[in-house]
């Protein structure tokens, strides 16, 4: 059974026993366990399908688990999961559907609120078609996914990779009344479902200066407080139109004396060139602010883009979507365009198309433009 966003009133029966997993075959077999039929009887929104999956065709086991929701779509992804991890299956999907919503800047106490109505986890056997299909495509969605991020040699756990994938539109069959957006359908019943506000969180507005000697860059975002700074990273990402091709770290500075107080760097390698600096796995902004107002991130150590942080305001509670782009102001380079010198060249040539260099740099920088489209202007939540 599967219910359309904004079509729920029915379906919001608060008397749920157990949250069910339908396990497809494969997931069913690994786990060794004989397991019920699935009780259709259950509100779809506590009814999950979950797959064992393979992200890299060299392996020769699968991976990843992979669980979307019978009533919304919305997917929750765990990489990397061994056959003998799969002991532990049923505490980590349950942490899964929590760090993933919660990733998504959920209300904690409607996450909280949605566990509690839940109960505890009962795997059943798939049956159906339709979900099996779905948990399929999610697999393969994930997939690309982890293939983007990590390079499938180290060993790393994640239990939010199918975050970004509920940003997708789904259902989609030509008639745009049928599809929808996984993310928004389980917000929509979450806060039907609860009562409760969907967003809820302390959050820093941020101002981003990016100087480029012939003007400023600049980008005015709303950020979570809790952020951490590998997400933060990605953010900046998209805002400036970066592409994650180069390393990048970040510096919180002394308001008084402009030194700095702490480096952050992403990987192990970096602290072999700084042994004072910090790996900045799991730590956050609220760490840093509001106590200092101004950090440092650095993109491309070669380009050496130095983009300027300032602490404009703490929001105690916030209530729409995370992050959020406010304003945008001032084009920015390319990748590789040599450094704020090589982008003063290259923006002049640019400017001029009777340049004799005018095509060659038009056909390298293909879509760059001098000036920011409307649509990069714009106002926007950040989905990562």
């Amino acid at each position: 059974m599967s219910i359309k966003p904004g079509n729920r009133n029915e379906v919001f029966d608060k008397g749920v026993k157990n949250m069910q997993i339908a396990l497809t075959k494969k997931l069913a077999d690994a786990l060794e366990e004989k397991i019920p039929a699935i009780d259709g009887s259950i509100n779809p929104l506590f009814t999950w399908t979950a797959n064992w999956t393979k992200v890299w065709d060299n392996r020769r086991t699968e991976d990843m688990l992979v669980l979307v929701n019978n009533a919304t779509r919305f997917t929750v992804a765990i990489y990397q999961v061994k056959r003998k991890e799969l002991k532990n299956v049923e505490k980590m999907m349950k942490a899964a559907i929590v760090n993933t919503l919660l990733s998504m800047n959920l209300n904690p106490e409607l996450v909280n609120e949605y566990m509690r109505l839940a109960g505890e986890l009962e795997f059943v056997r798939n049956n159906n078609r339709q979900t099996a299909a779905w948990v399929t495509r999610a697999g393969l969605e994930c997939a690309f996914h982890v293939g983007r991020e990590y390079n499938g040699i180290q060993k790393m756990y994640c239990d939010t990779v199918g975050a970004s994938s509920n940003y997708r539109i789904v259902n989609y069959s030509g008639n745009t009344n049928d599809s929808f957006y996984p993310y928004k359908a389980m917000v929509d019943a979450l806060t039907e479902l609860t009562g409760m506000q969907a967003y809820k969180c302390r959050a820093f507005e941020l101002r981003v200066s990016l100087d480029l000697e012939v003007y400023k860059a600049e980008r005015k975002v709303i950020v979570p407080a809790d952020l951490e700074f590998a997400r933060f990273h990605k953010v900046l990402q998209y805002v400036f139109h970066w592409k994650n091709y180069h390393l990048y770290d970040f510096a919180i500075i002394d308001e008084k004396t402009k030194k700095t107080v702490v480096r952050l760097v992403p990987t192990e390698e970096g602290l072999e060139y700084d042994q004072s600096a910090v790996l900045m796995e799991g730590h956050t902004l609220a760490e840093f602010l509001p106590e200092h107002k101004q950090m440092l991130y650095t993109y491309d150590m070669g380009d050496n883009w130095e983009h300027i942080i300032q602490l404009i305001r703490v929001i105690e509670e916030y209530d729409g979507e995370l992050p959020y782009l406010l304003e945008a102001s001032g084009q920015t380079p390319p990748e590789d365009v040599g450094g704020v010198g090589g982008f003063v060249n290259f923006r002049e040539i640019m400017l001029n198309p009777e340049h004799p260099e005018y095509a060659e740099m038009k056909a390298w920088s293909r879509y760059w433009t001098p000036e920011l489209r409307e649509w990069e202007r714009n106002p926007k939540v950040i989905h990562l």
